[in-house]
């Protein structure tokens, strides 16, 4: 355990939490794959994502590029996936309405 503790100590702290960014990434994208989509699910992991790529901002090294622009394919893949479970017409809403963690 001690060797563990010491291992991570000497990890960058960005690296350790890109890793679990990526693992939120994974788990979203995995409802959002699932059929019928798990919106709500996927909603929840895509929100964590946000919360922390857009409140580290500036702070996750080279991770963070990566990281911006996977959250917002995640944000586009919902509005996408979201409207055709709605019948909506494809491209007919734009990511910008991608609901944010308070609305419904």
């Amino acid at each position: 355990m001690a060797e563990l503790q010491e291992q991570l100590a000497r990890t960058p702290v960005e690296l350790v939490i890109a890793n679990h960014a990526f693992g939120l990434f994974e788990l979203a994208a995995l409802h959002l794959s699932l059929q019928p989509p798990q919106l709500p699910q996927a909603r929840l992991a895509i929100d964590a994502l946000g919360a922390l790529v857009e409140g580290l901002a500036g702070r996750l090294g080279e991770y963070e590029r990566q990281l911006v622009e996977g959250l917002a394919n995640l944000r586009m893949a919902y509005v996408q996936i979201r409207g055709a479970a709605q019948g909506e017409a494809p491209g007919s809403a734009p990511a910008s309405e991608y609901p944010g963690p308070n609305s419904p």
